[in-house]
């Protein structure tokens, strides 16, 4: 019986050769599946790197496509932006005011002796501005006050600036107004007379006799028809200002009566300075000037309303102009 018997391992494994042998078509298939698998899966490796690939040329090739629609509308939007700035300067430059506001030429004389008179004319509105912003304890009449001074303040400084580019002096000489054709030479109304129809100061007359503007004596007999001697303090006021007697006077005052005086200098100086603007808006050839004049009459405008409101309410009456 034991030597009859085989090993167990090599039933097995004639067995399993004997299987193989009778079925060699089942291993055969079983083969090809299997490479059949393999290469599936190797052409959907390709296919998805292929993917990857592709979406990532896309987006390189898609960056520049879109940087040159930006650069492109940048540039169209730039060339615009210069050609409406070169017909602004086209348009600016047909008109002499702007080339002369800019100092490549001389200003025309209305445009000149605007800006010296009424630079002139607005130093003493700011100097009473100021004066009473550290005397008054009435809260409108100091915002009034400050508006008024640091306005004028500001345009003083831009008219003064115009005359150094037109290389011009920031006072003119001889009599003020000049410029103004049909005023007289500076004529101040009926004559002269300042709010209560007095003469300057303390009411004498300038020199020997009551002419301001022909050229005619003024204080010690100086001529200023010539239009070459400098002005000085005995020169006429222009249409407004206050005297130094009225001057005087307000700084004397306190309280109510400070209030109300102030009031009516400043509403008279304001009529003043009407006419000037006006002649500059409706002469002057230099736009800035033009434009500056105009604003000078609005704010202006709107504050003699003001003030003549104001000096209402205090039950006070304003001076008489001329």
């Amino acid at each position: 019986m034991t030597g009859q018997e085989e090993p167990d391992d090599t039933r097995h494994g004639l067995g399993t050769e004997s299987d193989e042998a009778a079925h060699p078509e089942t291993a055969e298939s079983e083969t090809a599946e299997s490479e059949t698998a393999e290469s599936e899966t190797a052409r959907s490796d390709e296919t998805a790197e292929s993917g990857h690939s592709g979406t990532a040329r896309s987006g390189v090739a898609g960056a520049p496509t879109w940087s040159r629609v930006v650069i492109a509308g940048a540039l169209a939007v730039a060339l615009l932006l210069v050609g409406a700035t070169g017909g602004m300067l086209l348009a600016e430059n047909r008109d002499g005011a702007d080339t002369a506001a800019s100092g490549t030429a001389r200003a025309d004389p209305v445009s000149v002796g605007f800006a010296q008179d009424m630079a002139a004319h607005h130093v003493q509105a700011v100097t009473m501005s100021n004066w009473i912003r550290d005397r008054s304890e009435d809260r409108a009449v100091l915002q009034l006050a400050f508006d008024i001074g640091s306005t004028q303040q500001e345009q003083i400084g831009r008219m003064k600036g115009w005359l150094m580019l037109w290389g011009e002096p920031e006072q003119a000489v001889g009599e003020p107004m000049t410029w103004m054709s049909g005023q007289g030479g500076g004529a101040h109304g009926d004559g002269g007379a300042h709010g209560d129809g007095g003469a300057h100061g303390d009411g004498d007359t300038h020199g020997d006799g009551d002419t301001h503007g022909d050229g005619d004596t003024h204080g010690d007999g100086g001529a200023h028809g010539d239009g070459h001697a400098p002005r000085s303090a005995g020169d006429p006021l222009m249409p407004g200002m206050a005297t130094e007697d009225e001057l005087a006077r307000m700084r004397s005052l306190s309280g109510e009566e400070l209030d109300v005086y102030f009031l009516q200098l400043m509403l008279r100086h304001h009529q003043g300075g009407v006419d000037m603007a006006r002649y500059a808006v409706e002469h002057a050839e230099v736009r800035a000037v033009r434009m500056l004049a105009q604003s000078m009459l609005d704010v202006q405008g709107a504050e003699v309303d003001l003030m003549h409101t104001m000096l209402t309410e205090r039950g006070a009456e304003p001076l008489p102009f001329p």
